[in-house]
């Protein structure tokens, strides 16, 4: 039975795929990489690291991915500390609150820093709703490595059948299988064109399921 539900961030609680794809390709316009929009969605669910360190690779920069990263992540504070029309995507706070009543250990795994992270669960004042966080940035291996829901996992204290992961790539959900985990896949429109084939169940909206169909996802 499921009693640990593990949500990615970017993409499933908060609708910032267009945010990252307009700061990105603006750094990438700076930087004159030619990057093709199939090229640039094989990325969603990859730490930022792993991004910036293969397009440094191919596209031979003189710039160091570290660099890279740090700004794209100042950049990415900085809009979502001004922005104030950012809101969580329809449906996800309501599973997340209706999860936790019913006593779900909820964990939050994501490519993204811990800071970000932090950032966008007090912006929606989510944070007290989950046990634990894990940030790609942590770790040795970026999804689609299972690393970053093993790791969940553990800190949930349950084993990888006991979980459930929501994503919206597919990294995320080529990771989450790895990790023998069950897998919802969120089809976000705005994630691009992702295939989420491998996920156990795909949806288009949070109200398609609730605290009964997660607890006996078979």
């Amino acid at each position: 039975m499921i009693r640990t539900v593990i949500f990615d961030l970017d993409g499933v609680i908060i609708d910032s795929e267009p945010v990252h794809f307009r700061l990105e390709r603006a750094m990438f316009d700076e930087l004159q990489i030619p990057m093709s929009a199939e090229e640039h969605n094989s990325y969603v669910g990859m730490s930022s690291e792993n991004m910036w360190e293969n397009i440094v690779n191919k596209h031979h920069l003189s710039y160091g991915p570290g660099e890279l990263v740090q700004k794209k992540h100042l950049l990415y504070l900085h809009h979502l500390s001004k922005d104030k029309n950012v809101y969580p995507i329809p449906g996800v706070t309501e599973l997340i609150k209706d999860l936790y009543k019913n006593n779900f250990e909820l964990v939050v795994a994501s490519s993204s820093p811990g800071v970000v992270i932090d950032a966008v669960l007090q912006k929606f004042n989510l944070e007290k709703y989950f046990i634990a966080t894990v940030s790609g940035t942590q770790l040795t291996n970026s999804k689609p490595h299972p690393e970053i829901f093993l790791r969940a996992a553990q800190l949930a204290d349950s084993k990888p059948e006991e979980c459930v992961v929501i994503e919206d790539s597919r990294n995320g959900v080529t990771a989450a299988k790895a990790a023998g985990m069950k897998c919802i896949g969120f089809a976000n429109l705005n994630s691009g064109n992702q295939d989420l084939s491998k996920a156990d169940v795909i949806i288009k909206s949070f109200e398609e399921i609730n605290v009964d169909f997660v607890r006996n996802l078979q």
